[in-house]
This record gives C-alpha cells, structure tokens and sequence, in this order.
C-alpha cells in the first residue's frame, strides 16, 4: 500500500522539491552580490507581467510539452528517452522538408503536412534505438544520447551542402513560403478582441501541444495499449506472463515518443524562425527530461512544469538584460530542480511519509 496519498505524490512533493531548488538559488544569488526578492520580482514581472512576457514564456513551454510528453510516454515504458534533442532536430528536417517542397496555398493544410512531416522524421530517429535494445539488447540510454550527436552532424552536413540557398553563408534553409505562416497568438485573440503582444513569437502550436496533453492522457489511461506500456513499465516479466510483447511495446513507445518530440518542430522552426537553422532544438529536448521528472510523467504534470520552465527561460533573459547576475544561473536553476525532482527525491520522500505514517498512527 502507498504510504503517501496521491495528491501528496503529485502535488506536495514537486512543490517542497522546486522550493527548496529556489531557497538554494537565493543562497547564490545572495553571494554575487544581488536581492534575491528584487530578482525574483524582475523575473515575474518580465515573464508573466505583460502579454509580451506571456507570449515568450508560452512559446517555450510549447516546446517544453513536447519533449516532456515524448520523455513521459518512454517513462511509463519504464524507458529513458535521452534522444529528444537528436528527435527534434530530425523533427525540424522533416517540417523544412514539407513546408520547402510546395507552394502551400494556406497554412492550415501546411500545418497538416509538416505535422505528419516532423512525427515521421522524429519517429524514425527513435525507431533506431529502439530496435537496437528490443533486439540487440543495445541499452536506450547510450543509443539515444549517441544519436544526438549524429542527429545534429547530419544536420549540419544536410544545411551547409544541401539546403543553404546558393550565396548564402548563413547555414539554414531559405525562408518558407507565406503560406507556410502560422498564427500568432496576437493574430488569434486580436479576432476576438482581446490584446496581446504582436512582437511575442507564441503561436496555434502552443494549442496543439494543449491536445497532446489530452491525447497522451487518453492513451496511456484509457486505452488498451497504454495499459500494456504501463504493465510492461512496471513489470517486463509480469507483461511476458500476461502475453504482451516486449518487442512491441519497446518499438511502439519510443515511436511514438520520438513523434512527439519531432512534433515540437512545427513551433519554433514553423512558427517562429520560418526556416531551419543549425541548433534548432535549443536544448529543449534535455529539458524535456527535467519537465517530465517533474510532472510525474503525467500529461498535466508536464504541462504545469513546462510553464514553470518556459517561466525560468524568459525570466532568466530579463535577469540577464536588466542585473549583474548571468543567464548561466538560470541553468543553475534548472539544474537544481532537477536535481531534487529527479536524483535527491528521497530527501523530500522518506520525511514526508514519516510525517504521514505518524499522522495515520494517531487515535481518531
């Protein structure tokens, strides 16, 4: 039996573990010299105090959900996905690959093809890694984070020999047509009266992440299949016992986590940048890592972590343009979230069930 309620699972924990991850920050904040509570004031005020704040934050937590979803989807599997980052950038090729190839006359039916386009390239770079350990034994660890590497030299061959317009001297494909252009959410709330920032780089990507929260959530919790990923992440033998194939679902998950990190592609390569650039992904595959250790590999766990990171990326740029303190402690941040969500979980865990074990032990 659970020693710890779910809501403590969930909720608490998370909560204790990012406090103590900010406590330690202002600690460090403090010795170079700077007000921690100014500094975290310039943080919401430049994240979360204007629509213009708004719109970058939602712009990388947009991204954050995909690779966070991708990350949960291999967890259940009992799977570490360390291959998002590589999975995005072959994400990226396939979005530049559609939206190059055709004169799109709307970007709707844009949108469709570059999503089937990214899923595509991004599955097949998780296909790999996952054959290798289904039938080679090759542990999905090493394969993956190997495949980094060759995701994003392949990448940088294809734009430098392949698609860099000819003069240029800048590695990245050409600018995608007009109808390739994605709305803003600026665009969106402007049809119905409502302001935002038209400089903010958040788009309709932003609500298609919103969807895949719900369609993980349904297929882990509501269907057959995600009741046999979650059976084989539990037990590999049990699944055996039980009939499930552990060469199917090893092969099913991380397709369809490598889908979900190609499909963050559609918004920073579609949405923002309108082309593919050297380093697209920007690290947002590793931190998918952190957001899905956060949630609790659940899709509304993700998305409340994702914001949170999105929250710490533009905070940190506004530390960084208006104090003495260097973005790089954002990375410290992030590090240490990590580092409590993920490596020292026990530290907020065992005390916690203590607490509630003495409390359960009391006459009512």
């Amino acid at each position: 039996m659970d020693i710890l309620p779910k809501w403590a699972e969930v909720i608490l924990i998370p909560l204790i573990s990012l406090i103590l991850s900010f406590l330690i920050s202002a600690l460090v904040i403090i010795a170079i010299g700077e007000d921690p509570i100014a500094a975290l004031k310039l943080m919401i005020d430049g994240a979360l105090g204007s629509t213009y704040g708004w719109g970058y934050t939602l712009y990388y937590a947009t991204n954050f959900i995909f690779t966070g979803l991708a990350v949960s989807i291999a967890f259940h599997a009992k799977m570490f996905n360390i291959g998002g980052e590589g999975q995005a950038l072959l994400g990226g090729l396939g979005v530049a690959t559609v939206c190059l190839a055709f004169d799109w006359p709307h970007w709707s039916l844009a949108l469709m093809a570059a999503s089937v386009g990214a899923m595509i390239f991004g599955a097949f770079w998780a296909l790999i890694p996952a054959y290798l350990q289904a039938r080679r034994g090759s542990h999905i660890v090493i394969t993956t984070i190997m495949f980094n590497f060759i995701a994003a030299s392949l990448l940088n061959y294809l734009l430098v020999n392949i698609f860099r317009p000819e003069g240029s001297m800048d590695p990245a494909t050409r600018k995608f047509s007009t109808g390739t252009h994605l709305p803003t959410l600026h665009e969106m709330l402007s049809a119905v009266g409502i302001p935002f920032s038209r400089a903010a780089p958040a788009n309709v990507s932003f609500l298609i992440a919103v969807i895949a929260c719900f369609f993980v959530w349904f297929l882990i919790w509501r269907t057959r299949l995600g009741y046999e990923i979650r059976t084989f992440g539990h037990s590999e033998h049990a699944a055996q016992y039980a009939g499930i194939s552990s060469y199917r679902i090893i092969i099913i998950s991380m397709v369809i986590s490598g889908s979900l990190a190609g499909l963050m592609a559609i918004n920073n390569v579609m949405g923002e940048a309108e082309r593919l650039v050297m380093n697209a992904a920007e690290g947002a595959g590793f931190i998918g890592i952190a957001v899905a250790l956060m949630g609790r590999s659940h899709p509304v766990g993700v998305f409340l972590a994702a914001i949170l990171f999105g929250f710490l990326y533009q905070g940190g740029a506004e530390l960084a343009l208006w104090t003495t303190i260097p973005r790089d402690l954002i990375i410290v941040i992030q590090a240490l979230v990590i580092l409590f969500t993920g490596a020292l979980d026990n530290l907020v865990r065992i005390p916690l069930e203590k607490i509630f074990v003495t409390l359960n032990s009391r006459p009512n």
